[in-house]
């Protein structure tokens, strides 16, 4: 049986890489501390439950729900980022209920690019970028993100054949994996960037509220208040614990809304209306669960951080997201993949490797700080023992 060549790309990815070297270690005995995946391990507020329990009751769920029947929550979503952005949203054609955010950020590029067109990218970054673009049969040029530059991209470093032929640049921040964070005066100057080429910008925003600076990251709609050429992904996985309900919307610029909806009329519907109620109880109630998981992800990364300084690792404290992003030392400076490996292999502790986010990734590992302290504690004595075998 042949398959398009489409495929060839997508045959590796980090989550799939360490789903089977996690496999492999448990056949042979290992308990796994699964640091991997930006899962979270905190509940979905008890409200939120409630709504989307009594709806399994309501038959009108039942059946499936088209674009019409998301206006509720549409108006829901439009009305909180107004309240937390002071940017006006209209419902009707400025947002899109999705099916969590990935489905945005990989369905976009179909909407954007014809077959040899570029979308800028940053290296390193969230796997879903470039399938996306792949998918899409386009090309991507890759932004380093560099240390040196708060991991933020250099757009002068762009070479003018490349953007002649880009259509869209994707960008994230609070960053996965980097945890860098991007500040109100770098959106203008992206937003500027992207308007004098032509640029879709498109900001995957999950991380918006996990900051630990006292104040939401900013929205690339503060720098785009008129929504010419941006569009933003919000997901509802990281501040209300909803990973596995799969919700998600995209806001901003109605043409590229437009875009998105019309690709994702042929490929699905929404997901069940009883998970969307819930979603928008999440959205229109009480805030203060949003502010106990920053406050546990906070405790987990001082604690986390602090353990690896008594055993000789020194980790910078993240403002952002609920992972670090750890520089390895030698031998494996540069083997970020096997250390993940082996590390599993031989204590059950599995991390992400750099390597799987991009080239500029190797070099580092991304923990996720999903599990309780003391488990994290046991992960910190078993990675130093691992080391210095």
């Amino acid at each position: 049986m042949q398959f398009a060549d489409r495929l060839a790309p997508l045959q590796t990815n980090v989550f799939a890489d360490m789903d089977r070297a996690k496999t492999q270690a448990r056949h042979t005995g290992q308990t796994i501390i699964d640091l991997s995946l930006g899962s979270s391990d905190l509940p979905t507020a008890p409200a939120v439950l409630d709504t989307i329990s009594k709806a399994l009751y309501d038959t009108s769920t039942h059946g499936y729900s088209l674009f019409q029947s998301t206006l509720p929550f549409r108006q829901t979503a439009a009305a909180w980022y107004t309240r937390k952005f002071g940017v006006p949203v209209d419902p009707e054609t400025e947002v899109l209920l999705l099916i969590g955010s990935q489905e945005g950020t990989a369905h976009l590029p179909l909407a954007l690019l014809n077959p040899g067109d570029f979308a800028l990218l940053t290296d390193p970054g969230y796997p879903s970028h470039t399938g996306g673009v792949h998918l899409a049969s386009g090309q991507f040029y890759t932004m380093p993100l560099l240390a040196e530059n708060d991991f933020l991209p250099q757009f002068d470093e762009i070479p003018p054949a490349v953007l002649a032929q880009s259509r869209m640049m994707v960008l994230s921040y609070p960053h996965n994996p980097t945890t860098g964070y991007a500040s109100l005066d770098f959106w203008r100057e992206a937003v500027a960037f992207c308007q004098a080429h032509d640029l879709a910008l498109v900001h995957d925003f999950p991380y918006g509220d996990v900051t630990y600076t006292g104040e939401p990251a900013p929205s690339v709609l503060q720098a785009d208040r008129d929504k010419t050429v941006s569009i933003e992904f919000y997901s509802m996985s990281k501040s209300y614990n909803m990973g596995g309900f799969r919700v998600g919307y995209a806001i901003g610029n109605a043409e590229l809304i437009k875009a998105l909806r019309q690709v994702k009329a042929v490929i699905d519907f929404n997901q069940y209306p009883g998970i969307v109620r819930g979603a928008i109880a999440a959205l229109s109630g009480s805030q203060e669960g949003v502010q106990q998981t920053v406050n546990t992800f906070r405790q987990r990364r001082d604690a986390f951080v602090e353990a690896m300084a008594k055993v000789g690792w020194h980790i910078p404290k993240p403002d952002a997201t609920q992972y670090l992003w750890v520089k390895l030392p030698e031998p494996w400076a540069q083997d970020s993949i096997n250390f993940c490996v082996q590390l599993v292999e031989a204590t059950g502790i599995a991390l992400a490797p750099g390597r799987g986010f991009g080239k500029h990734g190797e070099g580092y590992v991304r923990i996720a700080l999903v599990q309780p302290p003391d488990v994290l504690a046991t992960a910190v004595q078993k990675i130093h023992h691992f080391i210095n075998r």
